[in-house]
């Protein structure tokens, strides 16, 4: 039985995986840290009675102390960050807080604990990072692999890249059992409504514009969150210590691809089932009309990177890891959800504008 905290577990990829975990490993212990900032959100967690909450900052070594020591954690997953690369261009301060002095601030604290005061017990940090690290790639430039150097062109993932080299260096210099994963654009259940599949989708049920940058053609490699966490679970249970593995969903499409599939699939599901059109009057779809008549272009975004995509050879070889869904499969899946959801959703866009 293991001991675990999960930062940011009450976040989009963080409650996902403890939901995840929760049955994979029934039988662990779970202490959730999450600030519970604009993204967190303790409903995610709603059902899981075995899970504890403690709220607070992950920049708070002494508390996270605590929590290790008062429930002998041997294992932490590591997804506390800011993620939203509009936000980090225009508020680049809580983005260095979080993601780096908040990531420095678990390696001391886990340092402390396991190695230390330790006594020997197997342990591991496992830190959830981004393929965003690596910059953007040409039309014809082979896909990001883990030998691929960092070249991060956002305040968000320059934070992300110097996360990613203090685990290392708290590897290669003090021995903590570390692993990093490089993962590609997430989507599904739990996914606050700034990022573009969530705010799409709700977009086209609510008939409100469909904002497009630049010329569209920006493409990234799309991996449903469950396909994620069961990468992260192959790195707990198989990863080599001080390694990187990148794991990606295998689904490289532009984001003009992925927003006619959200308006098709959203068309498709009004056609069949009338009672949406009650629920979602503003839909052009309830009224027979096509969803993507809501799109509109709009100015590209600074520095925006024109293409990612993930090589997971590496982690399909030494871990077994492979997704489990293609795109069409895992966006019915996650519309489906959002459409059973509104109670969930629906608080989160009466609080707060929701811009991209």
């Amino acid at each position: 039985m293991a001991n675990l905290i999960v930062t940011g577990g009450a976040g989009f990829i963080g409650a996902n995986f403890v939901h995840y975990w929760s049955k994979v490993s029934p039988h662990d212990k779970i202490v959730v840290l999450d600030l519970l900032t604009y993204a967190g959100n303790r409903h995610n967690l709603d059902g899981l009675e075995d899970v504890e909450l403690v709220v607070g900052d992950i920049c708070d070594t002494d508390l996270v102390s605590r929590i290790m020591a008062d429930h002998a954690i041997d294992t932490i997953v590591h997804f506390a960050a800011e993620s939203h690369v509009d936000r980090s261009i225009t508020g680049p301060d809580a983005f260095v807080t979080t993601n780096v002095i908040g990531t420095h601030s678990l390696l001391k604290a886990a340092k402390k604990a396991w190695l230390d005061e330790g006594t020997g017990r197997p342990h591991r940090f496992h830190h959830v990072s981004t393929d965003e690290v690596y910059g953007s790639l040409e039309a014809d430039d082979p896909a990001f692999s883990e030998t691929t150097p960092y070249a991060p062109n956002s305040p968000y993932s320059a934070s992300k890249a110097g996360s990613d080299h203090l685990v290392r260096a708290y590897h290669h210099t003090y021995g903590l059992d570390t692993v990093t994963s490089n993962c590609s654009n997430n989507y599904g259940p739990f996914q606050f409504p700034e990022k573009l599949i969530p705010l799409f989708t709700l977009n086209a049920l609510s008939g409100k514009p469909l904002p497009i940058y630049g010329d569209g053609m920006n493409v990234r490699d799309w991996l449903h969150v469950e396909d994620h966490c069961r990468g992260i679970e192959a790195c707990l249970r198989r990863g080599k210590p001080g390694e990187t593995y990148n794991i990606g969903g295998g689904q490289e499409l532009p984001n003009l691809t992925v927003i006619e599939e959200i308006c098709t699939a959203v068309d498709n599901a009004f056609a069949a089932d009338p009672s949406l059109a009650q629920r979602f009057p503003d839909a052009p779809a309830a009224r027979g009309l096509a969803s993507n008549t809501l799109k509109t272009f709009v100015t590209d975004r600074k520095g925006h990177d024109r293409r990612y995509a993930i090589d997971e050879t590496k982690a399909r070889e030494e871990l077994g890891y492979t997704p489990a869904r293609d795109f069409p499969q895992g966006f019915a899946e996650t519309l489906a959800w959002f459409l059973a959801r509104e109670d969930w959703w629906k608080p989160l866009l009466e609080r707060a504008a929701i811009t991209r």
